[in-house]
């Protein structure tokens, strides 16, 4: 009797790990995994500051109060853009001017961009964000979780109708590969590839190298594919420099 009491607990055990590795993930569950492992609330609880293209960026998230700052410098003069829950504000030598209406758009997503790209995944979670497990792949003998990402019209942005593909590593949790369309400009899709990986104060920041089609059809889960047969154009690098993480003193 024992012996089949035993021999009932082997299969019952046996069981229950393959219900556990049976389990399906979610795409709220993979992005969860991917920002804890990307930082987690050190994204929340700090202040940054990195340099892209020559323009010096920061930025401060803190109780769900951001501030997004951009300073340009030339020879002559600084122009710093500040962009908060509050809206846009400039100023010229530190000195506040009105920014027109037709630019203030044009401003604002500016510099909204390029905080989005640094930070990523943070921003992955916001109210506005839809996301939707779409399949999983292979690129460099790596498996990933291929997640497709959308925007509700209230609060997705003045680029709400743009479309984004992100491939999630299935053991790192790390978004190495993402893609997007969009529709300013005329249009025009991007296959970035991340490189130079590195935990700056508790935050993983990454660089980019940028490729292109020139078919605006592709649909975006078949860029991998394109890029594992080199049918994609490299248009430039994203590169970021002199980051600097300071967490604030309620942070984790």
């Amino acid at each position: 009797m024992k012996k089949i009491i035993i021999g009932v607990s082997i299969i019952l055990g046996l069981m229950a790990c393959n219900s556990k590795k049976e389990e399906k993930l979610t795409a709220q569950d993979i992005i969860d995994k991917t920002i804890l492992e990307a930082g987690g609330t050190k994204y929340e609880h700090s202040k940054k500051a990195f340099v892209f293209r020559k323009k010096k960026y920061l930025g401060t998230h803190e109780n769900g109060k951001y501030l997004l700052e951009r300073i340009i410098k030339d020879s002559v003069r600084t122009i710093h853009d500040k962009l908060s829950n509050n809206g846009l504000e400039r100023s010229v030598n530190d000195s506040i001017i009105k920014v027109p209406d037709s630019l203030i758009t044009r401003v604002s997503d500016g510099v909204n961009s390029v905080h989005y790209f640094a930070y990523l995944p943070y921003g992955l979670n916001a109210q506005a964000v839809n996301k939707k497990l779409v399949g999983e792949t292979i690129i460099n003998n790596n498996p990933y979780y291929e997640i497709e990402v959308s925007f509700n019209q209230e609060g997705g942005g003045t680029d709400y109708e743009d479309e984004f593909m992100y491939w999630i590593h299935k053991d790192k949790y790390t978004v190495d590969f993402l893609a997007y369309k969009y529709a300013v400009n005329g249009g025009g899709i991007r296959f970035r590839e991340a490189y130079n990986a590195r935990n700056i104060n508790g935050l993983r920041f990454v660089d980019y190298k940028n490729y292109k089609t020139d078919d605006l059809k592709t649909e975006l889960h078949v860029l991998d594919s394109l890029f594992g047969n080199d049918q994609l154009k490299l248009l430039s690098k994203i590169e970021l420099e002199d980051i600097q993480v300071d967490l604030t003193s309620e942070c984790c």
